[in-house]
């Protein structure tokens, strides 16, 4: 059983945030900026910051950060234990809610997981 399309969302999305980006296009480079900077190599390599997002993401609640950062995750090689971990930090972080939203990333994972393969 499914809840959503998970691909689906991050194209609709991508679309969205563009009709932001477009609106706001000052806002938007100083978004981008800091993700930038963030995302920047340091003591910590890219897949771990992904990672962390994505824990953020999960004890957020947000579906659209969900799509986004399990996509990335699956392209920086993260593995479904890798994930599970990840769920089990969001979890004791953010309690029952981010149990919930971490059942919707390992469907997100795994959609984005096999559309990959469909490619």
């Amino acid at each position: 059983m499914s809840t959503q399309d998970w691909p689906e969302l991050a194209k609709d999305l991508s679309a969205l945030v563009g009709q932001v980006r477009g609106g706001i296009p000052e806002v938007m480079k100083g978004f981008s900026a800091m993700a930038k900077a963030a995302c920047a190599d340091g003591a910590l390599d890219a897949k771990t910051k992904e990672l962390v997002a994505l824990g953020i993401a999960i004890a957020a609640r947000c579906d659209g950060c969900i799509t986004f950062h399990t996509r990335t995750a699956r392209d920086l090689g993260t593995s479904r234990e890798e994930l599970m971990e990840v769920i089990g930090m969001a979890v004791y972080m953010g309690g029952g809610p981010s149990l919930m939203y971490g059942g919707l990333a390992v469907e997100a994972f795994d959609q984005h997981v096999a559309d990959k393969v469909a490619e």
